[in-house]
């Protein structure tokens, strides 16, 4: 019986929860620290890598293309510490919301709530795809 939950557990594709200050960033190395910014990829095989930003996400796809991926995952600003699929998230990338990498990037779940803190913080709204494009010009 344990035997049977502990493979069951061993083949699972989920998130994994992000230990803030204490586990870092496959990509930079740096201890993940800001709840809003944190992101994961699981691959095909359920190994979960956890990064400090999505631009490190980014940068760690960008140089591993052959990494079977599963699933991409950020938090997001109205809930922190939560994850949602990036490719239903709203990006923005705002001067006056920093991040831990310097793009400046943000998720949110809704273009209502990014659209309300693009007005309050200005800069510019992106899907996930509009995204990986933009960040590849920098």
């Amino acid at each position: 019986m344990v035997l049977a939950m502990f493979l069951i557990n061993s083949c699972a594709t989920g998130p994994q929860t992000i230990d803030y200050g204490n586990d870092g960033c496959h990509f930079c190395k740096m201890t993940i620290v800001e709840k809003i910014h944190g992101s994961e990829l699981i691959t095909d095989k359920g190994k979960v890598f956890k990064f400090d930003a999505t631009e490190c996400m980014l940068n760690y796809i960008n140089d591993n293309k052959e990494l079977p991926v599963s699933n991409l995952l950020t938090n997001y600003y109205e809930a922190p510490t939560e994850f949602i699929d990036v490719e239903e998230a709203v990006f923005l990338i705002s001067e006056k919301l920093p991040s831990p990498m310097g793009a400046n990037l943000t998720a949110f779940k809704t273009r209502v709530s990014a659209e309300k803190v693009q007005s309050e913080k200005g800069g510019n709204l992106y899907n996930w795809e509009e995204l990986k494009i933009h960040l590849k010009k920098r």
